[in-house]
């Protein structure tokens, strides 16, 4: 790993309003990822992985301190600077794969790289590959109805590395897969962290899951529990 952590967090708050009423949701978060990490966020339902993932990726801001990933305070940026830091800097992988029905594998693994200013044939080349990546080339033409729960969550996995982001954030990725196709993606994390150097925060319930992760830390009521263990 390199000697700068990816990601810094230092005495970070969060919470949200139900109602009348101010919800704490996190509380004085300290926490460093290292460059390289495959780190897994466990703990019961509500103690805070999904707030604390979201935070990392820029989809939410902090009620206090200090957000630093790869050197860049995303807490301190304007809603614009965030958007574009974000497609930039972050690949996200989610439980339901959020594919787009009306659009073939090719176009959803093709929709981050749209804002970027490749040409259309850097971008087919792009798509090409990351789908050659997981085994889906002859797949590419088909629409999500027409894959199996694996194979959507493979193209999922692809939108999210094809613009090679410095950050892929995984929220319950395997949560929707049978023991098979968990097992397949799972191995293409893994991949992805060893062989690519792809560094990956994952929100998961899964104590399978877990074992493909290099560290392992528990959030409970909002506060990181002592310690981290080492996959």
């Amino acid at each position: 790993m390199a000697d700068e952590p990816l990601i810094r967090i230092d005495h970070l708050a969060k919470s949200y309003r139900r109602g009348d009423q101010t919800v704490p949701v996190l509380s004085d978060i300290n926490l460093v990822v290292e460059t390289g990490d495959f780190l897994a966020l466990m703990g019961p339902s509500g103690s805070g992985k999904s707030t604390l993932l979201n935070l990392m990726a820029g989809l939410d801001r902090p009620d206090s301190g200090r957000i630093e990933v790869h050197g860049v305070d995303i807490a301190r940026l304007a809603e614009a600077e965030l958007a574009a830091w974000r497609a930039e800097n972050v690949g996200f992988i989610f439980q339901f794969y959020n594919l787009i029905p009306v659009l073939t594998a090719f176009e959803n693994v093709e929709l981050p790289l749209l804002l970027t200013g490749l040409s259309r044939s850097a971008r087919r080349e792009r798509v090409d590959l990351t789908l050659s990546m997981v085994g889906l080339s002859e797949r590419s033409d088909h629409y999500p109805s027409e894959l199996s729960g694996g194979q959507q969550q493979r193209v999922a996995i692809c939108r999210a590395i094809v613009a090679d982001p410095t950050l892929i954030v995984a929220d319950e990725p395997t949560g929707d897969l049978d023991r098979t196709s968990a097992e397949e993606v799972l191995g293409l994390m893994q991949r992805l962290n060893r062989e690519l150097g792809k560094t990956i925060v994952m929100v998961t319930h899964d104590h399978h899951a877990v074992e493909a992760a290099r560290s392992v830390m528990r959030l409970e009521k909002g506060a990181l529990a002592d310690g981290a263990t080492v996959a």
